[in-house]
């Protein structure tokens, strides 16, 4: 939904009523990930997609006709070949895709929920997609940390005892950053099935801190950008630590990396999606900063820049100030995976790709090379 949010916030605004058509499960090769939103809009617009083009026109059509009666759909599409050739879903994936109406009336905390992602503080959005009782599809819960400004949960989602069962499971989900569909009892008991319940989590953007205030750098914060990540180039030498030299990147830093990395750990802005690239291969500032980042509790990645050479002497710098190999294993380093690149936009793409990997498990092989399905 995040992608949509804008111009569903316009509609939503101005009195408006808005078809949702979101990805709530996938199976098999599906192009799009749960969370995927398409709206149509009540000038007959679409913006967005849930899979890429494959069944957008099937979508448009039913969320035309959710709006007409009010009535939300969970609807799946690609259960068989020809089903999913009949909607253009080729890929031979399957989608779960809940439509629903959206206004000020059937949403009254929209508002709200736009405007704690907007400011980046994270919040959560718990729908009910599916329930033996129809009155209690399309019920939402909103759900925050406990220690957010904002009230922990507004709505309900049909009783007490579903609403505290799914507030719990989506603290975790929004610790993590991850949307899901949850399935409980009917009235959210832990055992059972009945109740589907889809999580949206709207964390604050994952953190991607580029150290080294390089060419490659300013590549790399530019890809970084346009992959989600909120991105800080930091470096300890003013002269090249500038905003005019990096402008994709959301804050430049002039500070010793290590001081600047250890400080935002103690102030609980590193977690477990964070990624870190080290790009200095200057040993008076890689080691002491990779001493710091391989002894995180948790970072989604942390990679340095180098040839076989300086990796070599890099490892055994660190090795001799006590790292472990457990430790030295969590580094990634030559940075990237083997392209071929030359230039820093290259570059910046080849450490992406890792990270990429990395994050969804993916093998960094040609996909033309493997067998299988393409999208996990």
């Amino acid at each position: 939904m995040r992608e949509v949010l804008d111009e569903l916030m316009t509609w939503w605004d101005a009195g408006e009523t808005i078809g949702v058509g979101t990805v709530v499960a996938t199976f098999r090769s599906a192009p799009r990930p749960p969370g995927a939103s398409m709206l149509v809009g009540p000038d007959g617009s679409a913006v967005g997609s849930v899979s890429g083009g494959c069944v957008e026109g099937a979508v448009y059509d039913l969320a035309t006709e959710v709006v007409g009666d009010g009535a939300p759909v969970l609807q799946r599409y690609g259960v068989s070949d020809d089903d999913a050739f009949a909607v253009g879903l080729t890929c031979g994936g399957i989608l779960d895709v809940f439509v629903e109406q959206v206004s000020q009336q059937t949403f009254p905390q929209l508002g709200e929920l736009a405007a704690d992602v907007r400011a980046g503080r994270p919040v959560a959005l718990a729908t009910v997609i599916e329930h033996p009782d129809p009155s209690r599809v399309g019920r939402r819960l909103l759900v925050r940390p406990d220690d957010a400004d904002g009230p922990p949960q507004e709505g309900s989602l049909g009783s007490e005892r579903a609403d505290a069962a799914v507030h719990d499971d989506v603290l975790g989900l929004l610790a993590s950053g991850t949307d899901a569909t949850l399935t409980y009892g009917p009235d959210g008991e832990r055992r059972g099935e009945g109740m589907r319940v889809f999580v949206w989590a709207f964390a604050p953007q994952p953190r991607l801190l580029v150290f080294g205030a390089i060419d490659f750098a300013a590549a790399v914060a530019k890809v970084g950008g346009f992959l989600g990540y909120d991105v800080t180039v930091c470096d300890a030498r003013p002269v090249f630590a500038t905003a005019s030299r990096f402008p994709a990147a959301d804050r430049v830093v002039v500070d010793w990396p290590h001081r600047y990395l250890a400080a935002e750990q103690e102030a609980g802005r590193i977690d477990q999606r964070t990624v870190i690239t080290v790009l200095t291969h200057d040993p008076k500032f890689d080691v002491p900063l990779l001493e710091v980042a391989l002894r995180l509790p948790e970072v989604a990645y942390v990679g340095a820049m180098g040839s076989r050479r300086t990796h070599e002497d890099r490892l055994e710098r660190l090795q001799e100030i006590g790292l472990t190999a457990e430790e030295l294993g969590r580094l990634s380093s030559p940075i990237g995976l083997d392209l071929g690149a030359r230039t820093p936009e290259e570059t910046a793409i080849s450490i992406a790709a890792e990270v990429i990997a990395g994050r969804w498990g993916g093998s960094g092989e040609r996909l033309g090379r493997l067998d299988g399905r393409i999208h996990g």
